[in-house]
């Protein structure tokens, strides 16, 4: 089992209820939970074991939902009609044909395990867990993979924009 494993068996819940008492919304509380592992991974040299890693990864959560809440009231939605961020929902931002193939002909050139992953969240719409059981993986491990592709595939429509 890597470190990244081990991190989010023993913090996932932690985040995730964290967040859930915040924002009372299990869809956003799983999805800001991803991308704080997500940034705590990209991250990680910035921790220094000054303070417990459950209250470092609380504190990414904490910004996160901070800059989720920020997003929204700029919008002037309510809280029942928020969605998750644009970037969440790649496939929905791009509504029309041009740019839905545009999406598929970037997913088309990222590199395995990116490539399936990606399909398996977004087309085939499985749950982190299912993807992580199909490559023998943690949940964990398909939700860093699917922030990763998503990271490249924004990326790579950003330098075509």
């Amino acid at each position: 089992m890597s470190d990244l494993d081990e991190i989010y068996r023993l913090y996932a819940r932690t985040v995730y209820g964290f967040l859930l008492s915040r924002c009372r919304n299990s869809d956003i509380a799983e999805e800001l939970t991803s991308e704080t592992f997500y940034r705590a991974v990209k991250n990680i040299d910035s921790y220094n074991g000054s303070c417990k890693m459950s209250v470092w990864l609380c504190e990414i959560a904490k910004n996160l939902y901070t800059d989720y809440m920020r997003k929204s009231e700029r919008r002037n939605v309510s809280i029942e009609e928020r969605e998750l961020p644009d970037e969440d929902n790649i496939i929905l931002r791009y509504e029309d044909k041009e740019q839905t193939l545009n999406i598929h002909r970037i997913l088309h050139t990222l590199e395995e395990p990116y490539k399936e992953v990606f399909s398996l969240r977004i087309f085939s719409e499985l749950s982190y867990k299912e993807i992580g059981d199909i490559f023998g993986k943690s949940d964990g491990w398909a939700r860093v993979t699917f922030f990763r592709a998503k990271e490249i595939i924004l990326k790579k429509i950003n330098e075509r924009e």
